[in-house]
């Protein structure tokens, strides 16, 4: 499988010269499967470049998968210009947020006063699928899922493709559990061998302290989870929006002189946008 992100940046998007290597969209990944599938994993602001990117690869099937539905991870959906053609197929997984369904989240996020147009004005052939939950495929890929530990609930993913392994668990708060949450042990057998994992790590230590509760992981518990799931690779995602990047380079510099007194061969890295990587 080839893993795209569109947007890495937590809570709300950012820009400026001090946000520029990570970038200041919020979440959004792009999965293209063996078999040929693009599979859209939240609506974040990244959404936007990445809808313009499969106009200009004429790609128009895709999924369209979401962690939650809080803000900074729906918000780009109204600005994904595939919607305005009607060639374009797209299938939202429909699940149930807060008693809200998806295609009832998706219309308040498309409606007056908070947007011109609605989801009915749109020309794209939209379905919503109820069987794209729990365990279930997408061409050649086999989707796994777990509840996360956050304000509200979510989900967290594990795409498992020709024996490789990619887990997604942002908006997944370690130190606390959530009611919805599954607790620590278990987010560890969930990522358990995984060759990539990308998880929430928006606090250090020291804010998580101020911060606890609030849905969102430390870097240390992240390391922790890492190392005792045995992952190859741990890219650090929901990048705190005041996060520049030679604090994000700080907060890695010190992850891998940890790793390195640990003798752990553990890859640590965080979450750029525009980074590709191909399991």
């Amino acid at each position: 499988m080839d893993i795209k992100c569109w947007g890495s940046r937590g809570s709300i998007s950012v820009s400026g010269d001090q946000y520029l290597k990570y970038g200041g969209d919020t979440t959004c990944i792009e999965i293209t499967a063996r078999s040929g599938e693009t599979i859209i994993l939240d609506a974040g602001t990244g959404i936007r470049r990445l809808g313009n990117s499969l106009i200009e690869r004429d790609i128009s099937r895709y999924t369209v998968l979401f962690t939650h539905a809080h803000w900074d991870h729906i918000l780009g959906i109204a600005f994904f210009r595939p919607l305005q053609y009607r060639k374009v197929k797209m299938v939202f997984q429909n699940r149930t947020f807060s008693g809200l369904s998806s295609k009832a989240v998706l219309k308040e996020v498309m409606k007056q006063p908070f947007f011109p147009i609605g989801l009915k004005d749109l020309r794209a052939d939209i379905q919503f699928d109820t069987t794209l939950n729990g365990t279930f495929t997408i061409g050649s890929i086999r989707i796994e899922t777990i509840s996360s530990s956050h304000s509200g609930g979510g989900l967290g993913y594990k795409f498992i493709e020709n024996k490789k392994t990619f887990v997604f668990l942002t908006d997944n708060e370690l130190g606390f559990d959530h009611p919805e949450g599954k607790g620590f042990d278990a987010y560890v057998k969930f990522s358990r061998n995984a060759d990539l994992l990308f998880h929430d790590a928006e606090y250090t230590e020291r804010e998580y302290k101020r911060k606890r509760s609030w849905g969102h992981s430390s870097v240390q518990d992240v390391m922790d989870l890492a190392l005792k799931a045995r992952v190859k690779r741990l890219g650090l995602f929901h990048l705190n929006q005041d996060r520049t990047d030679d604090q994000m380079d700080k907060i890695v510099q010190a992850c891998q002189t940890d790793l390195k007194k640990k003798n752990a061969s553990l890859d640590c890295f965080a979450v750029p946008c525009n980074m590709e990587i191909h399991l």
